[in-house]
């Protein structure tokens, strides 16, 4: 059972920030997968009247407010145009349309869950985060640094030359998935992520070079290229199983979801 002690509407980040410094406070986001717990909150911190919850557009980003629901992210044209339906895809199988109006961005960023469809396609993006006290770090940092008492205020999607897919295994449509994998073109970089192995969402490096050129290589270099990078992705992906899939099967799955993904980007097939 959740338990709250007090219930406080901030006025600005600040007093948020300042309320959240004690371990028993928490920000709420949508609540959604808090009130599932059992914990005792000495203040709970409601952003909601901060307009945290829209998109913004400029020339070179996307500034994206932390209480912005992930409906709101699925329906966005604008996002959908430069992802290619990606972020749509991310988002489409999360429980239902209910759901999604309530959860945030920031709670599925801020909380980097293992099982999240959201981090797995953010991080295949060039996506920074804002925090109140730490200012723009990546996400690609972010998500493996402790959980602190710092307030995540707005997710950066910076803007460049895009190419991406998102890919997911669910062994029914609105579970957790089993594993997911986003890949994309960021300008020249190669970047793939797998997540749910059941941790969370990781970046594949590419230590061997075997995507590097991508765009240059003819569709038989590719082809093998993709081939090739797909083995070494479920090689070097740790993996574990849990109740919806053993290790192994993760293993194959991050194999083949690699594999289909890129395939999509190099123009060889299309998933959506």
């Amino acid at each position: 059972m959740l338990k709250i002690k007090n219930y406080v509407k901030v006025k600005s980040i600040a007093e948020a920030y300042e309320l959240n410094q004690k371990k028993t406070a928490c920000v709420l986001g949508g609540m959604v997968w808090l009130k599932m717990g059992n914990r005792n909150i000495s203040t709970a911190i409601d952003l909601s009247g901060l307009g945290l919850d829209t998109i913004q557009e400029f020339d070179d980003e996307f500034v994206i407010g932390c209480m912005t629901s992930l409906r709101t992210l699925e329906t966005d044209e604008r996002l959908q145009e430069y992802t290619h339906g990606a972020i749509k895809e991310s988002l489409r199988h999360i429980v239902g349309v209910q759901f999604r109006n309530c959860a945030t961005v920031g709670g599925s960023i801020y909380g980097r869950y293992g099982f999240s469809d959201v981090l797995t396609m953010f991080l295949a993006m060039d996506t920074w985060v804002e925090l109140y006290d730490a200012g723009r770090i990546p996400l690609s940092e972010f998500v493996n640094i402790k959980k602190n008492n710092d307030i995540l205020v707005n997710i950066i999607i910076k803007k460049e030359s895009l190419f991406t897919c998102y890919l997911s295994q669910r062994n029914t449509k609105t579970d957790f998935p089993v594993l997911t994998c986003a890949v994309s073109l960021i300008g020249e970089e190669a970047r793939t992520v797998i997540g749910a192995r059941p941790g969370r969402a990781m970046i594949v490096e590419d230590t061997k070079g075997i995507l590097k050129n991508f765009k240059k290589m003819t569709r038989k270099q590719r082809e093998q290229a993709i081939r090739d990078f797909a083995e070494f992705a479920g090689q070097m992906v740790p993996v574990s199983g849990n109740m919806r899939g053993s290790a192994e099967y993760r293993a194959l799955l991050a194999r083949v979801l690699t594999k289909r993904a890129w395939e999509t980007v190099g123009g060889m097939k299309n998933e959506y």
